[in-house]
């Protein structure tokens, strides 16, 4: 019943995954979204190169522009966030907060496999007569 609405819902999840994604950056780095503590982070600092990671990469898998890329180098930020901040509180997702990288990840590595989906930036440059090589 939904199949025909397919590549369409993954165009929905990309944006969704993305955003949630790129608001973990921004907070780190700028503090919006504040979170309870109101703290920031050093742009020179780990935390800091993973909010640049965050808000540029997801802001690029949001877009849909250089999709594959950013989604891939996104997904493995967030397998080292698993690996450096979570895994060593215990190897149990629900036990480390560990849920979210590891969705965020294995998201992150289908859309750069499966590509963008039909609304994105992407797809309409390939879609677009400008971006087609010409004959001749």
């Amino acid at each position: 019943m939904l199949a025909p609405w397919a590549p369409r819902l993954l165009s929905v999840l990309r944006i969704v995954a993305a955003l949630l994604y790129l608001l973990h950056g921004t907070s780190k780095l700028f503090g919006v979204p504040p979170t309870p503590s109101g703290a920031t982070v050093p742009l020179a600092s780990r935390l800091g190169v993973a909010s640049v990671i965050e808000i540029v990469g997801g802001t690029l898998i949001l877009l849909g522009l250089f999709t594959s890329v950013a989604a891939f180098i996104c997904s493995g930020e967030m397998a080292v966030a698993y690996f450096l901040a979570h895994a060593p509180r215990g190897w149990i997702p629900l036990l480390n907060q560990g849920e979210l990288p590891i969705l965020l990840c294995f998201i992150f590595l289908y859309v750069s496999a499966a590509g963008p989906g039909p609304w994105s930036v992407d797809r309409a440059r390939v879609s677009s007569p400008s971006a087609r090589p010409r004959a001749g």
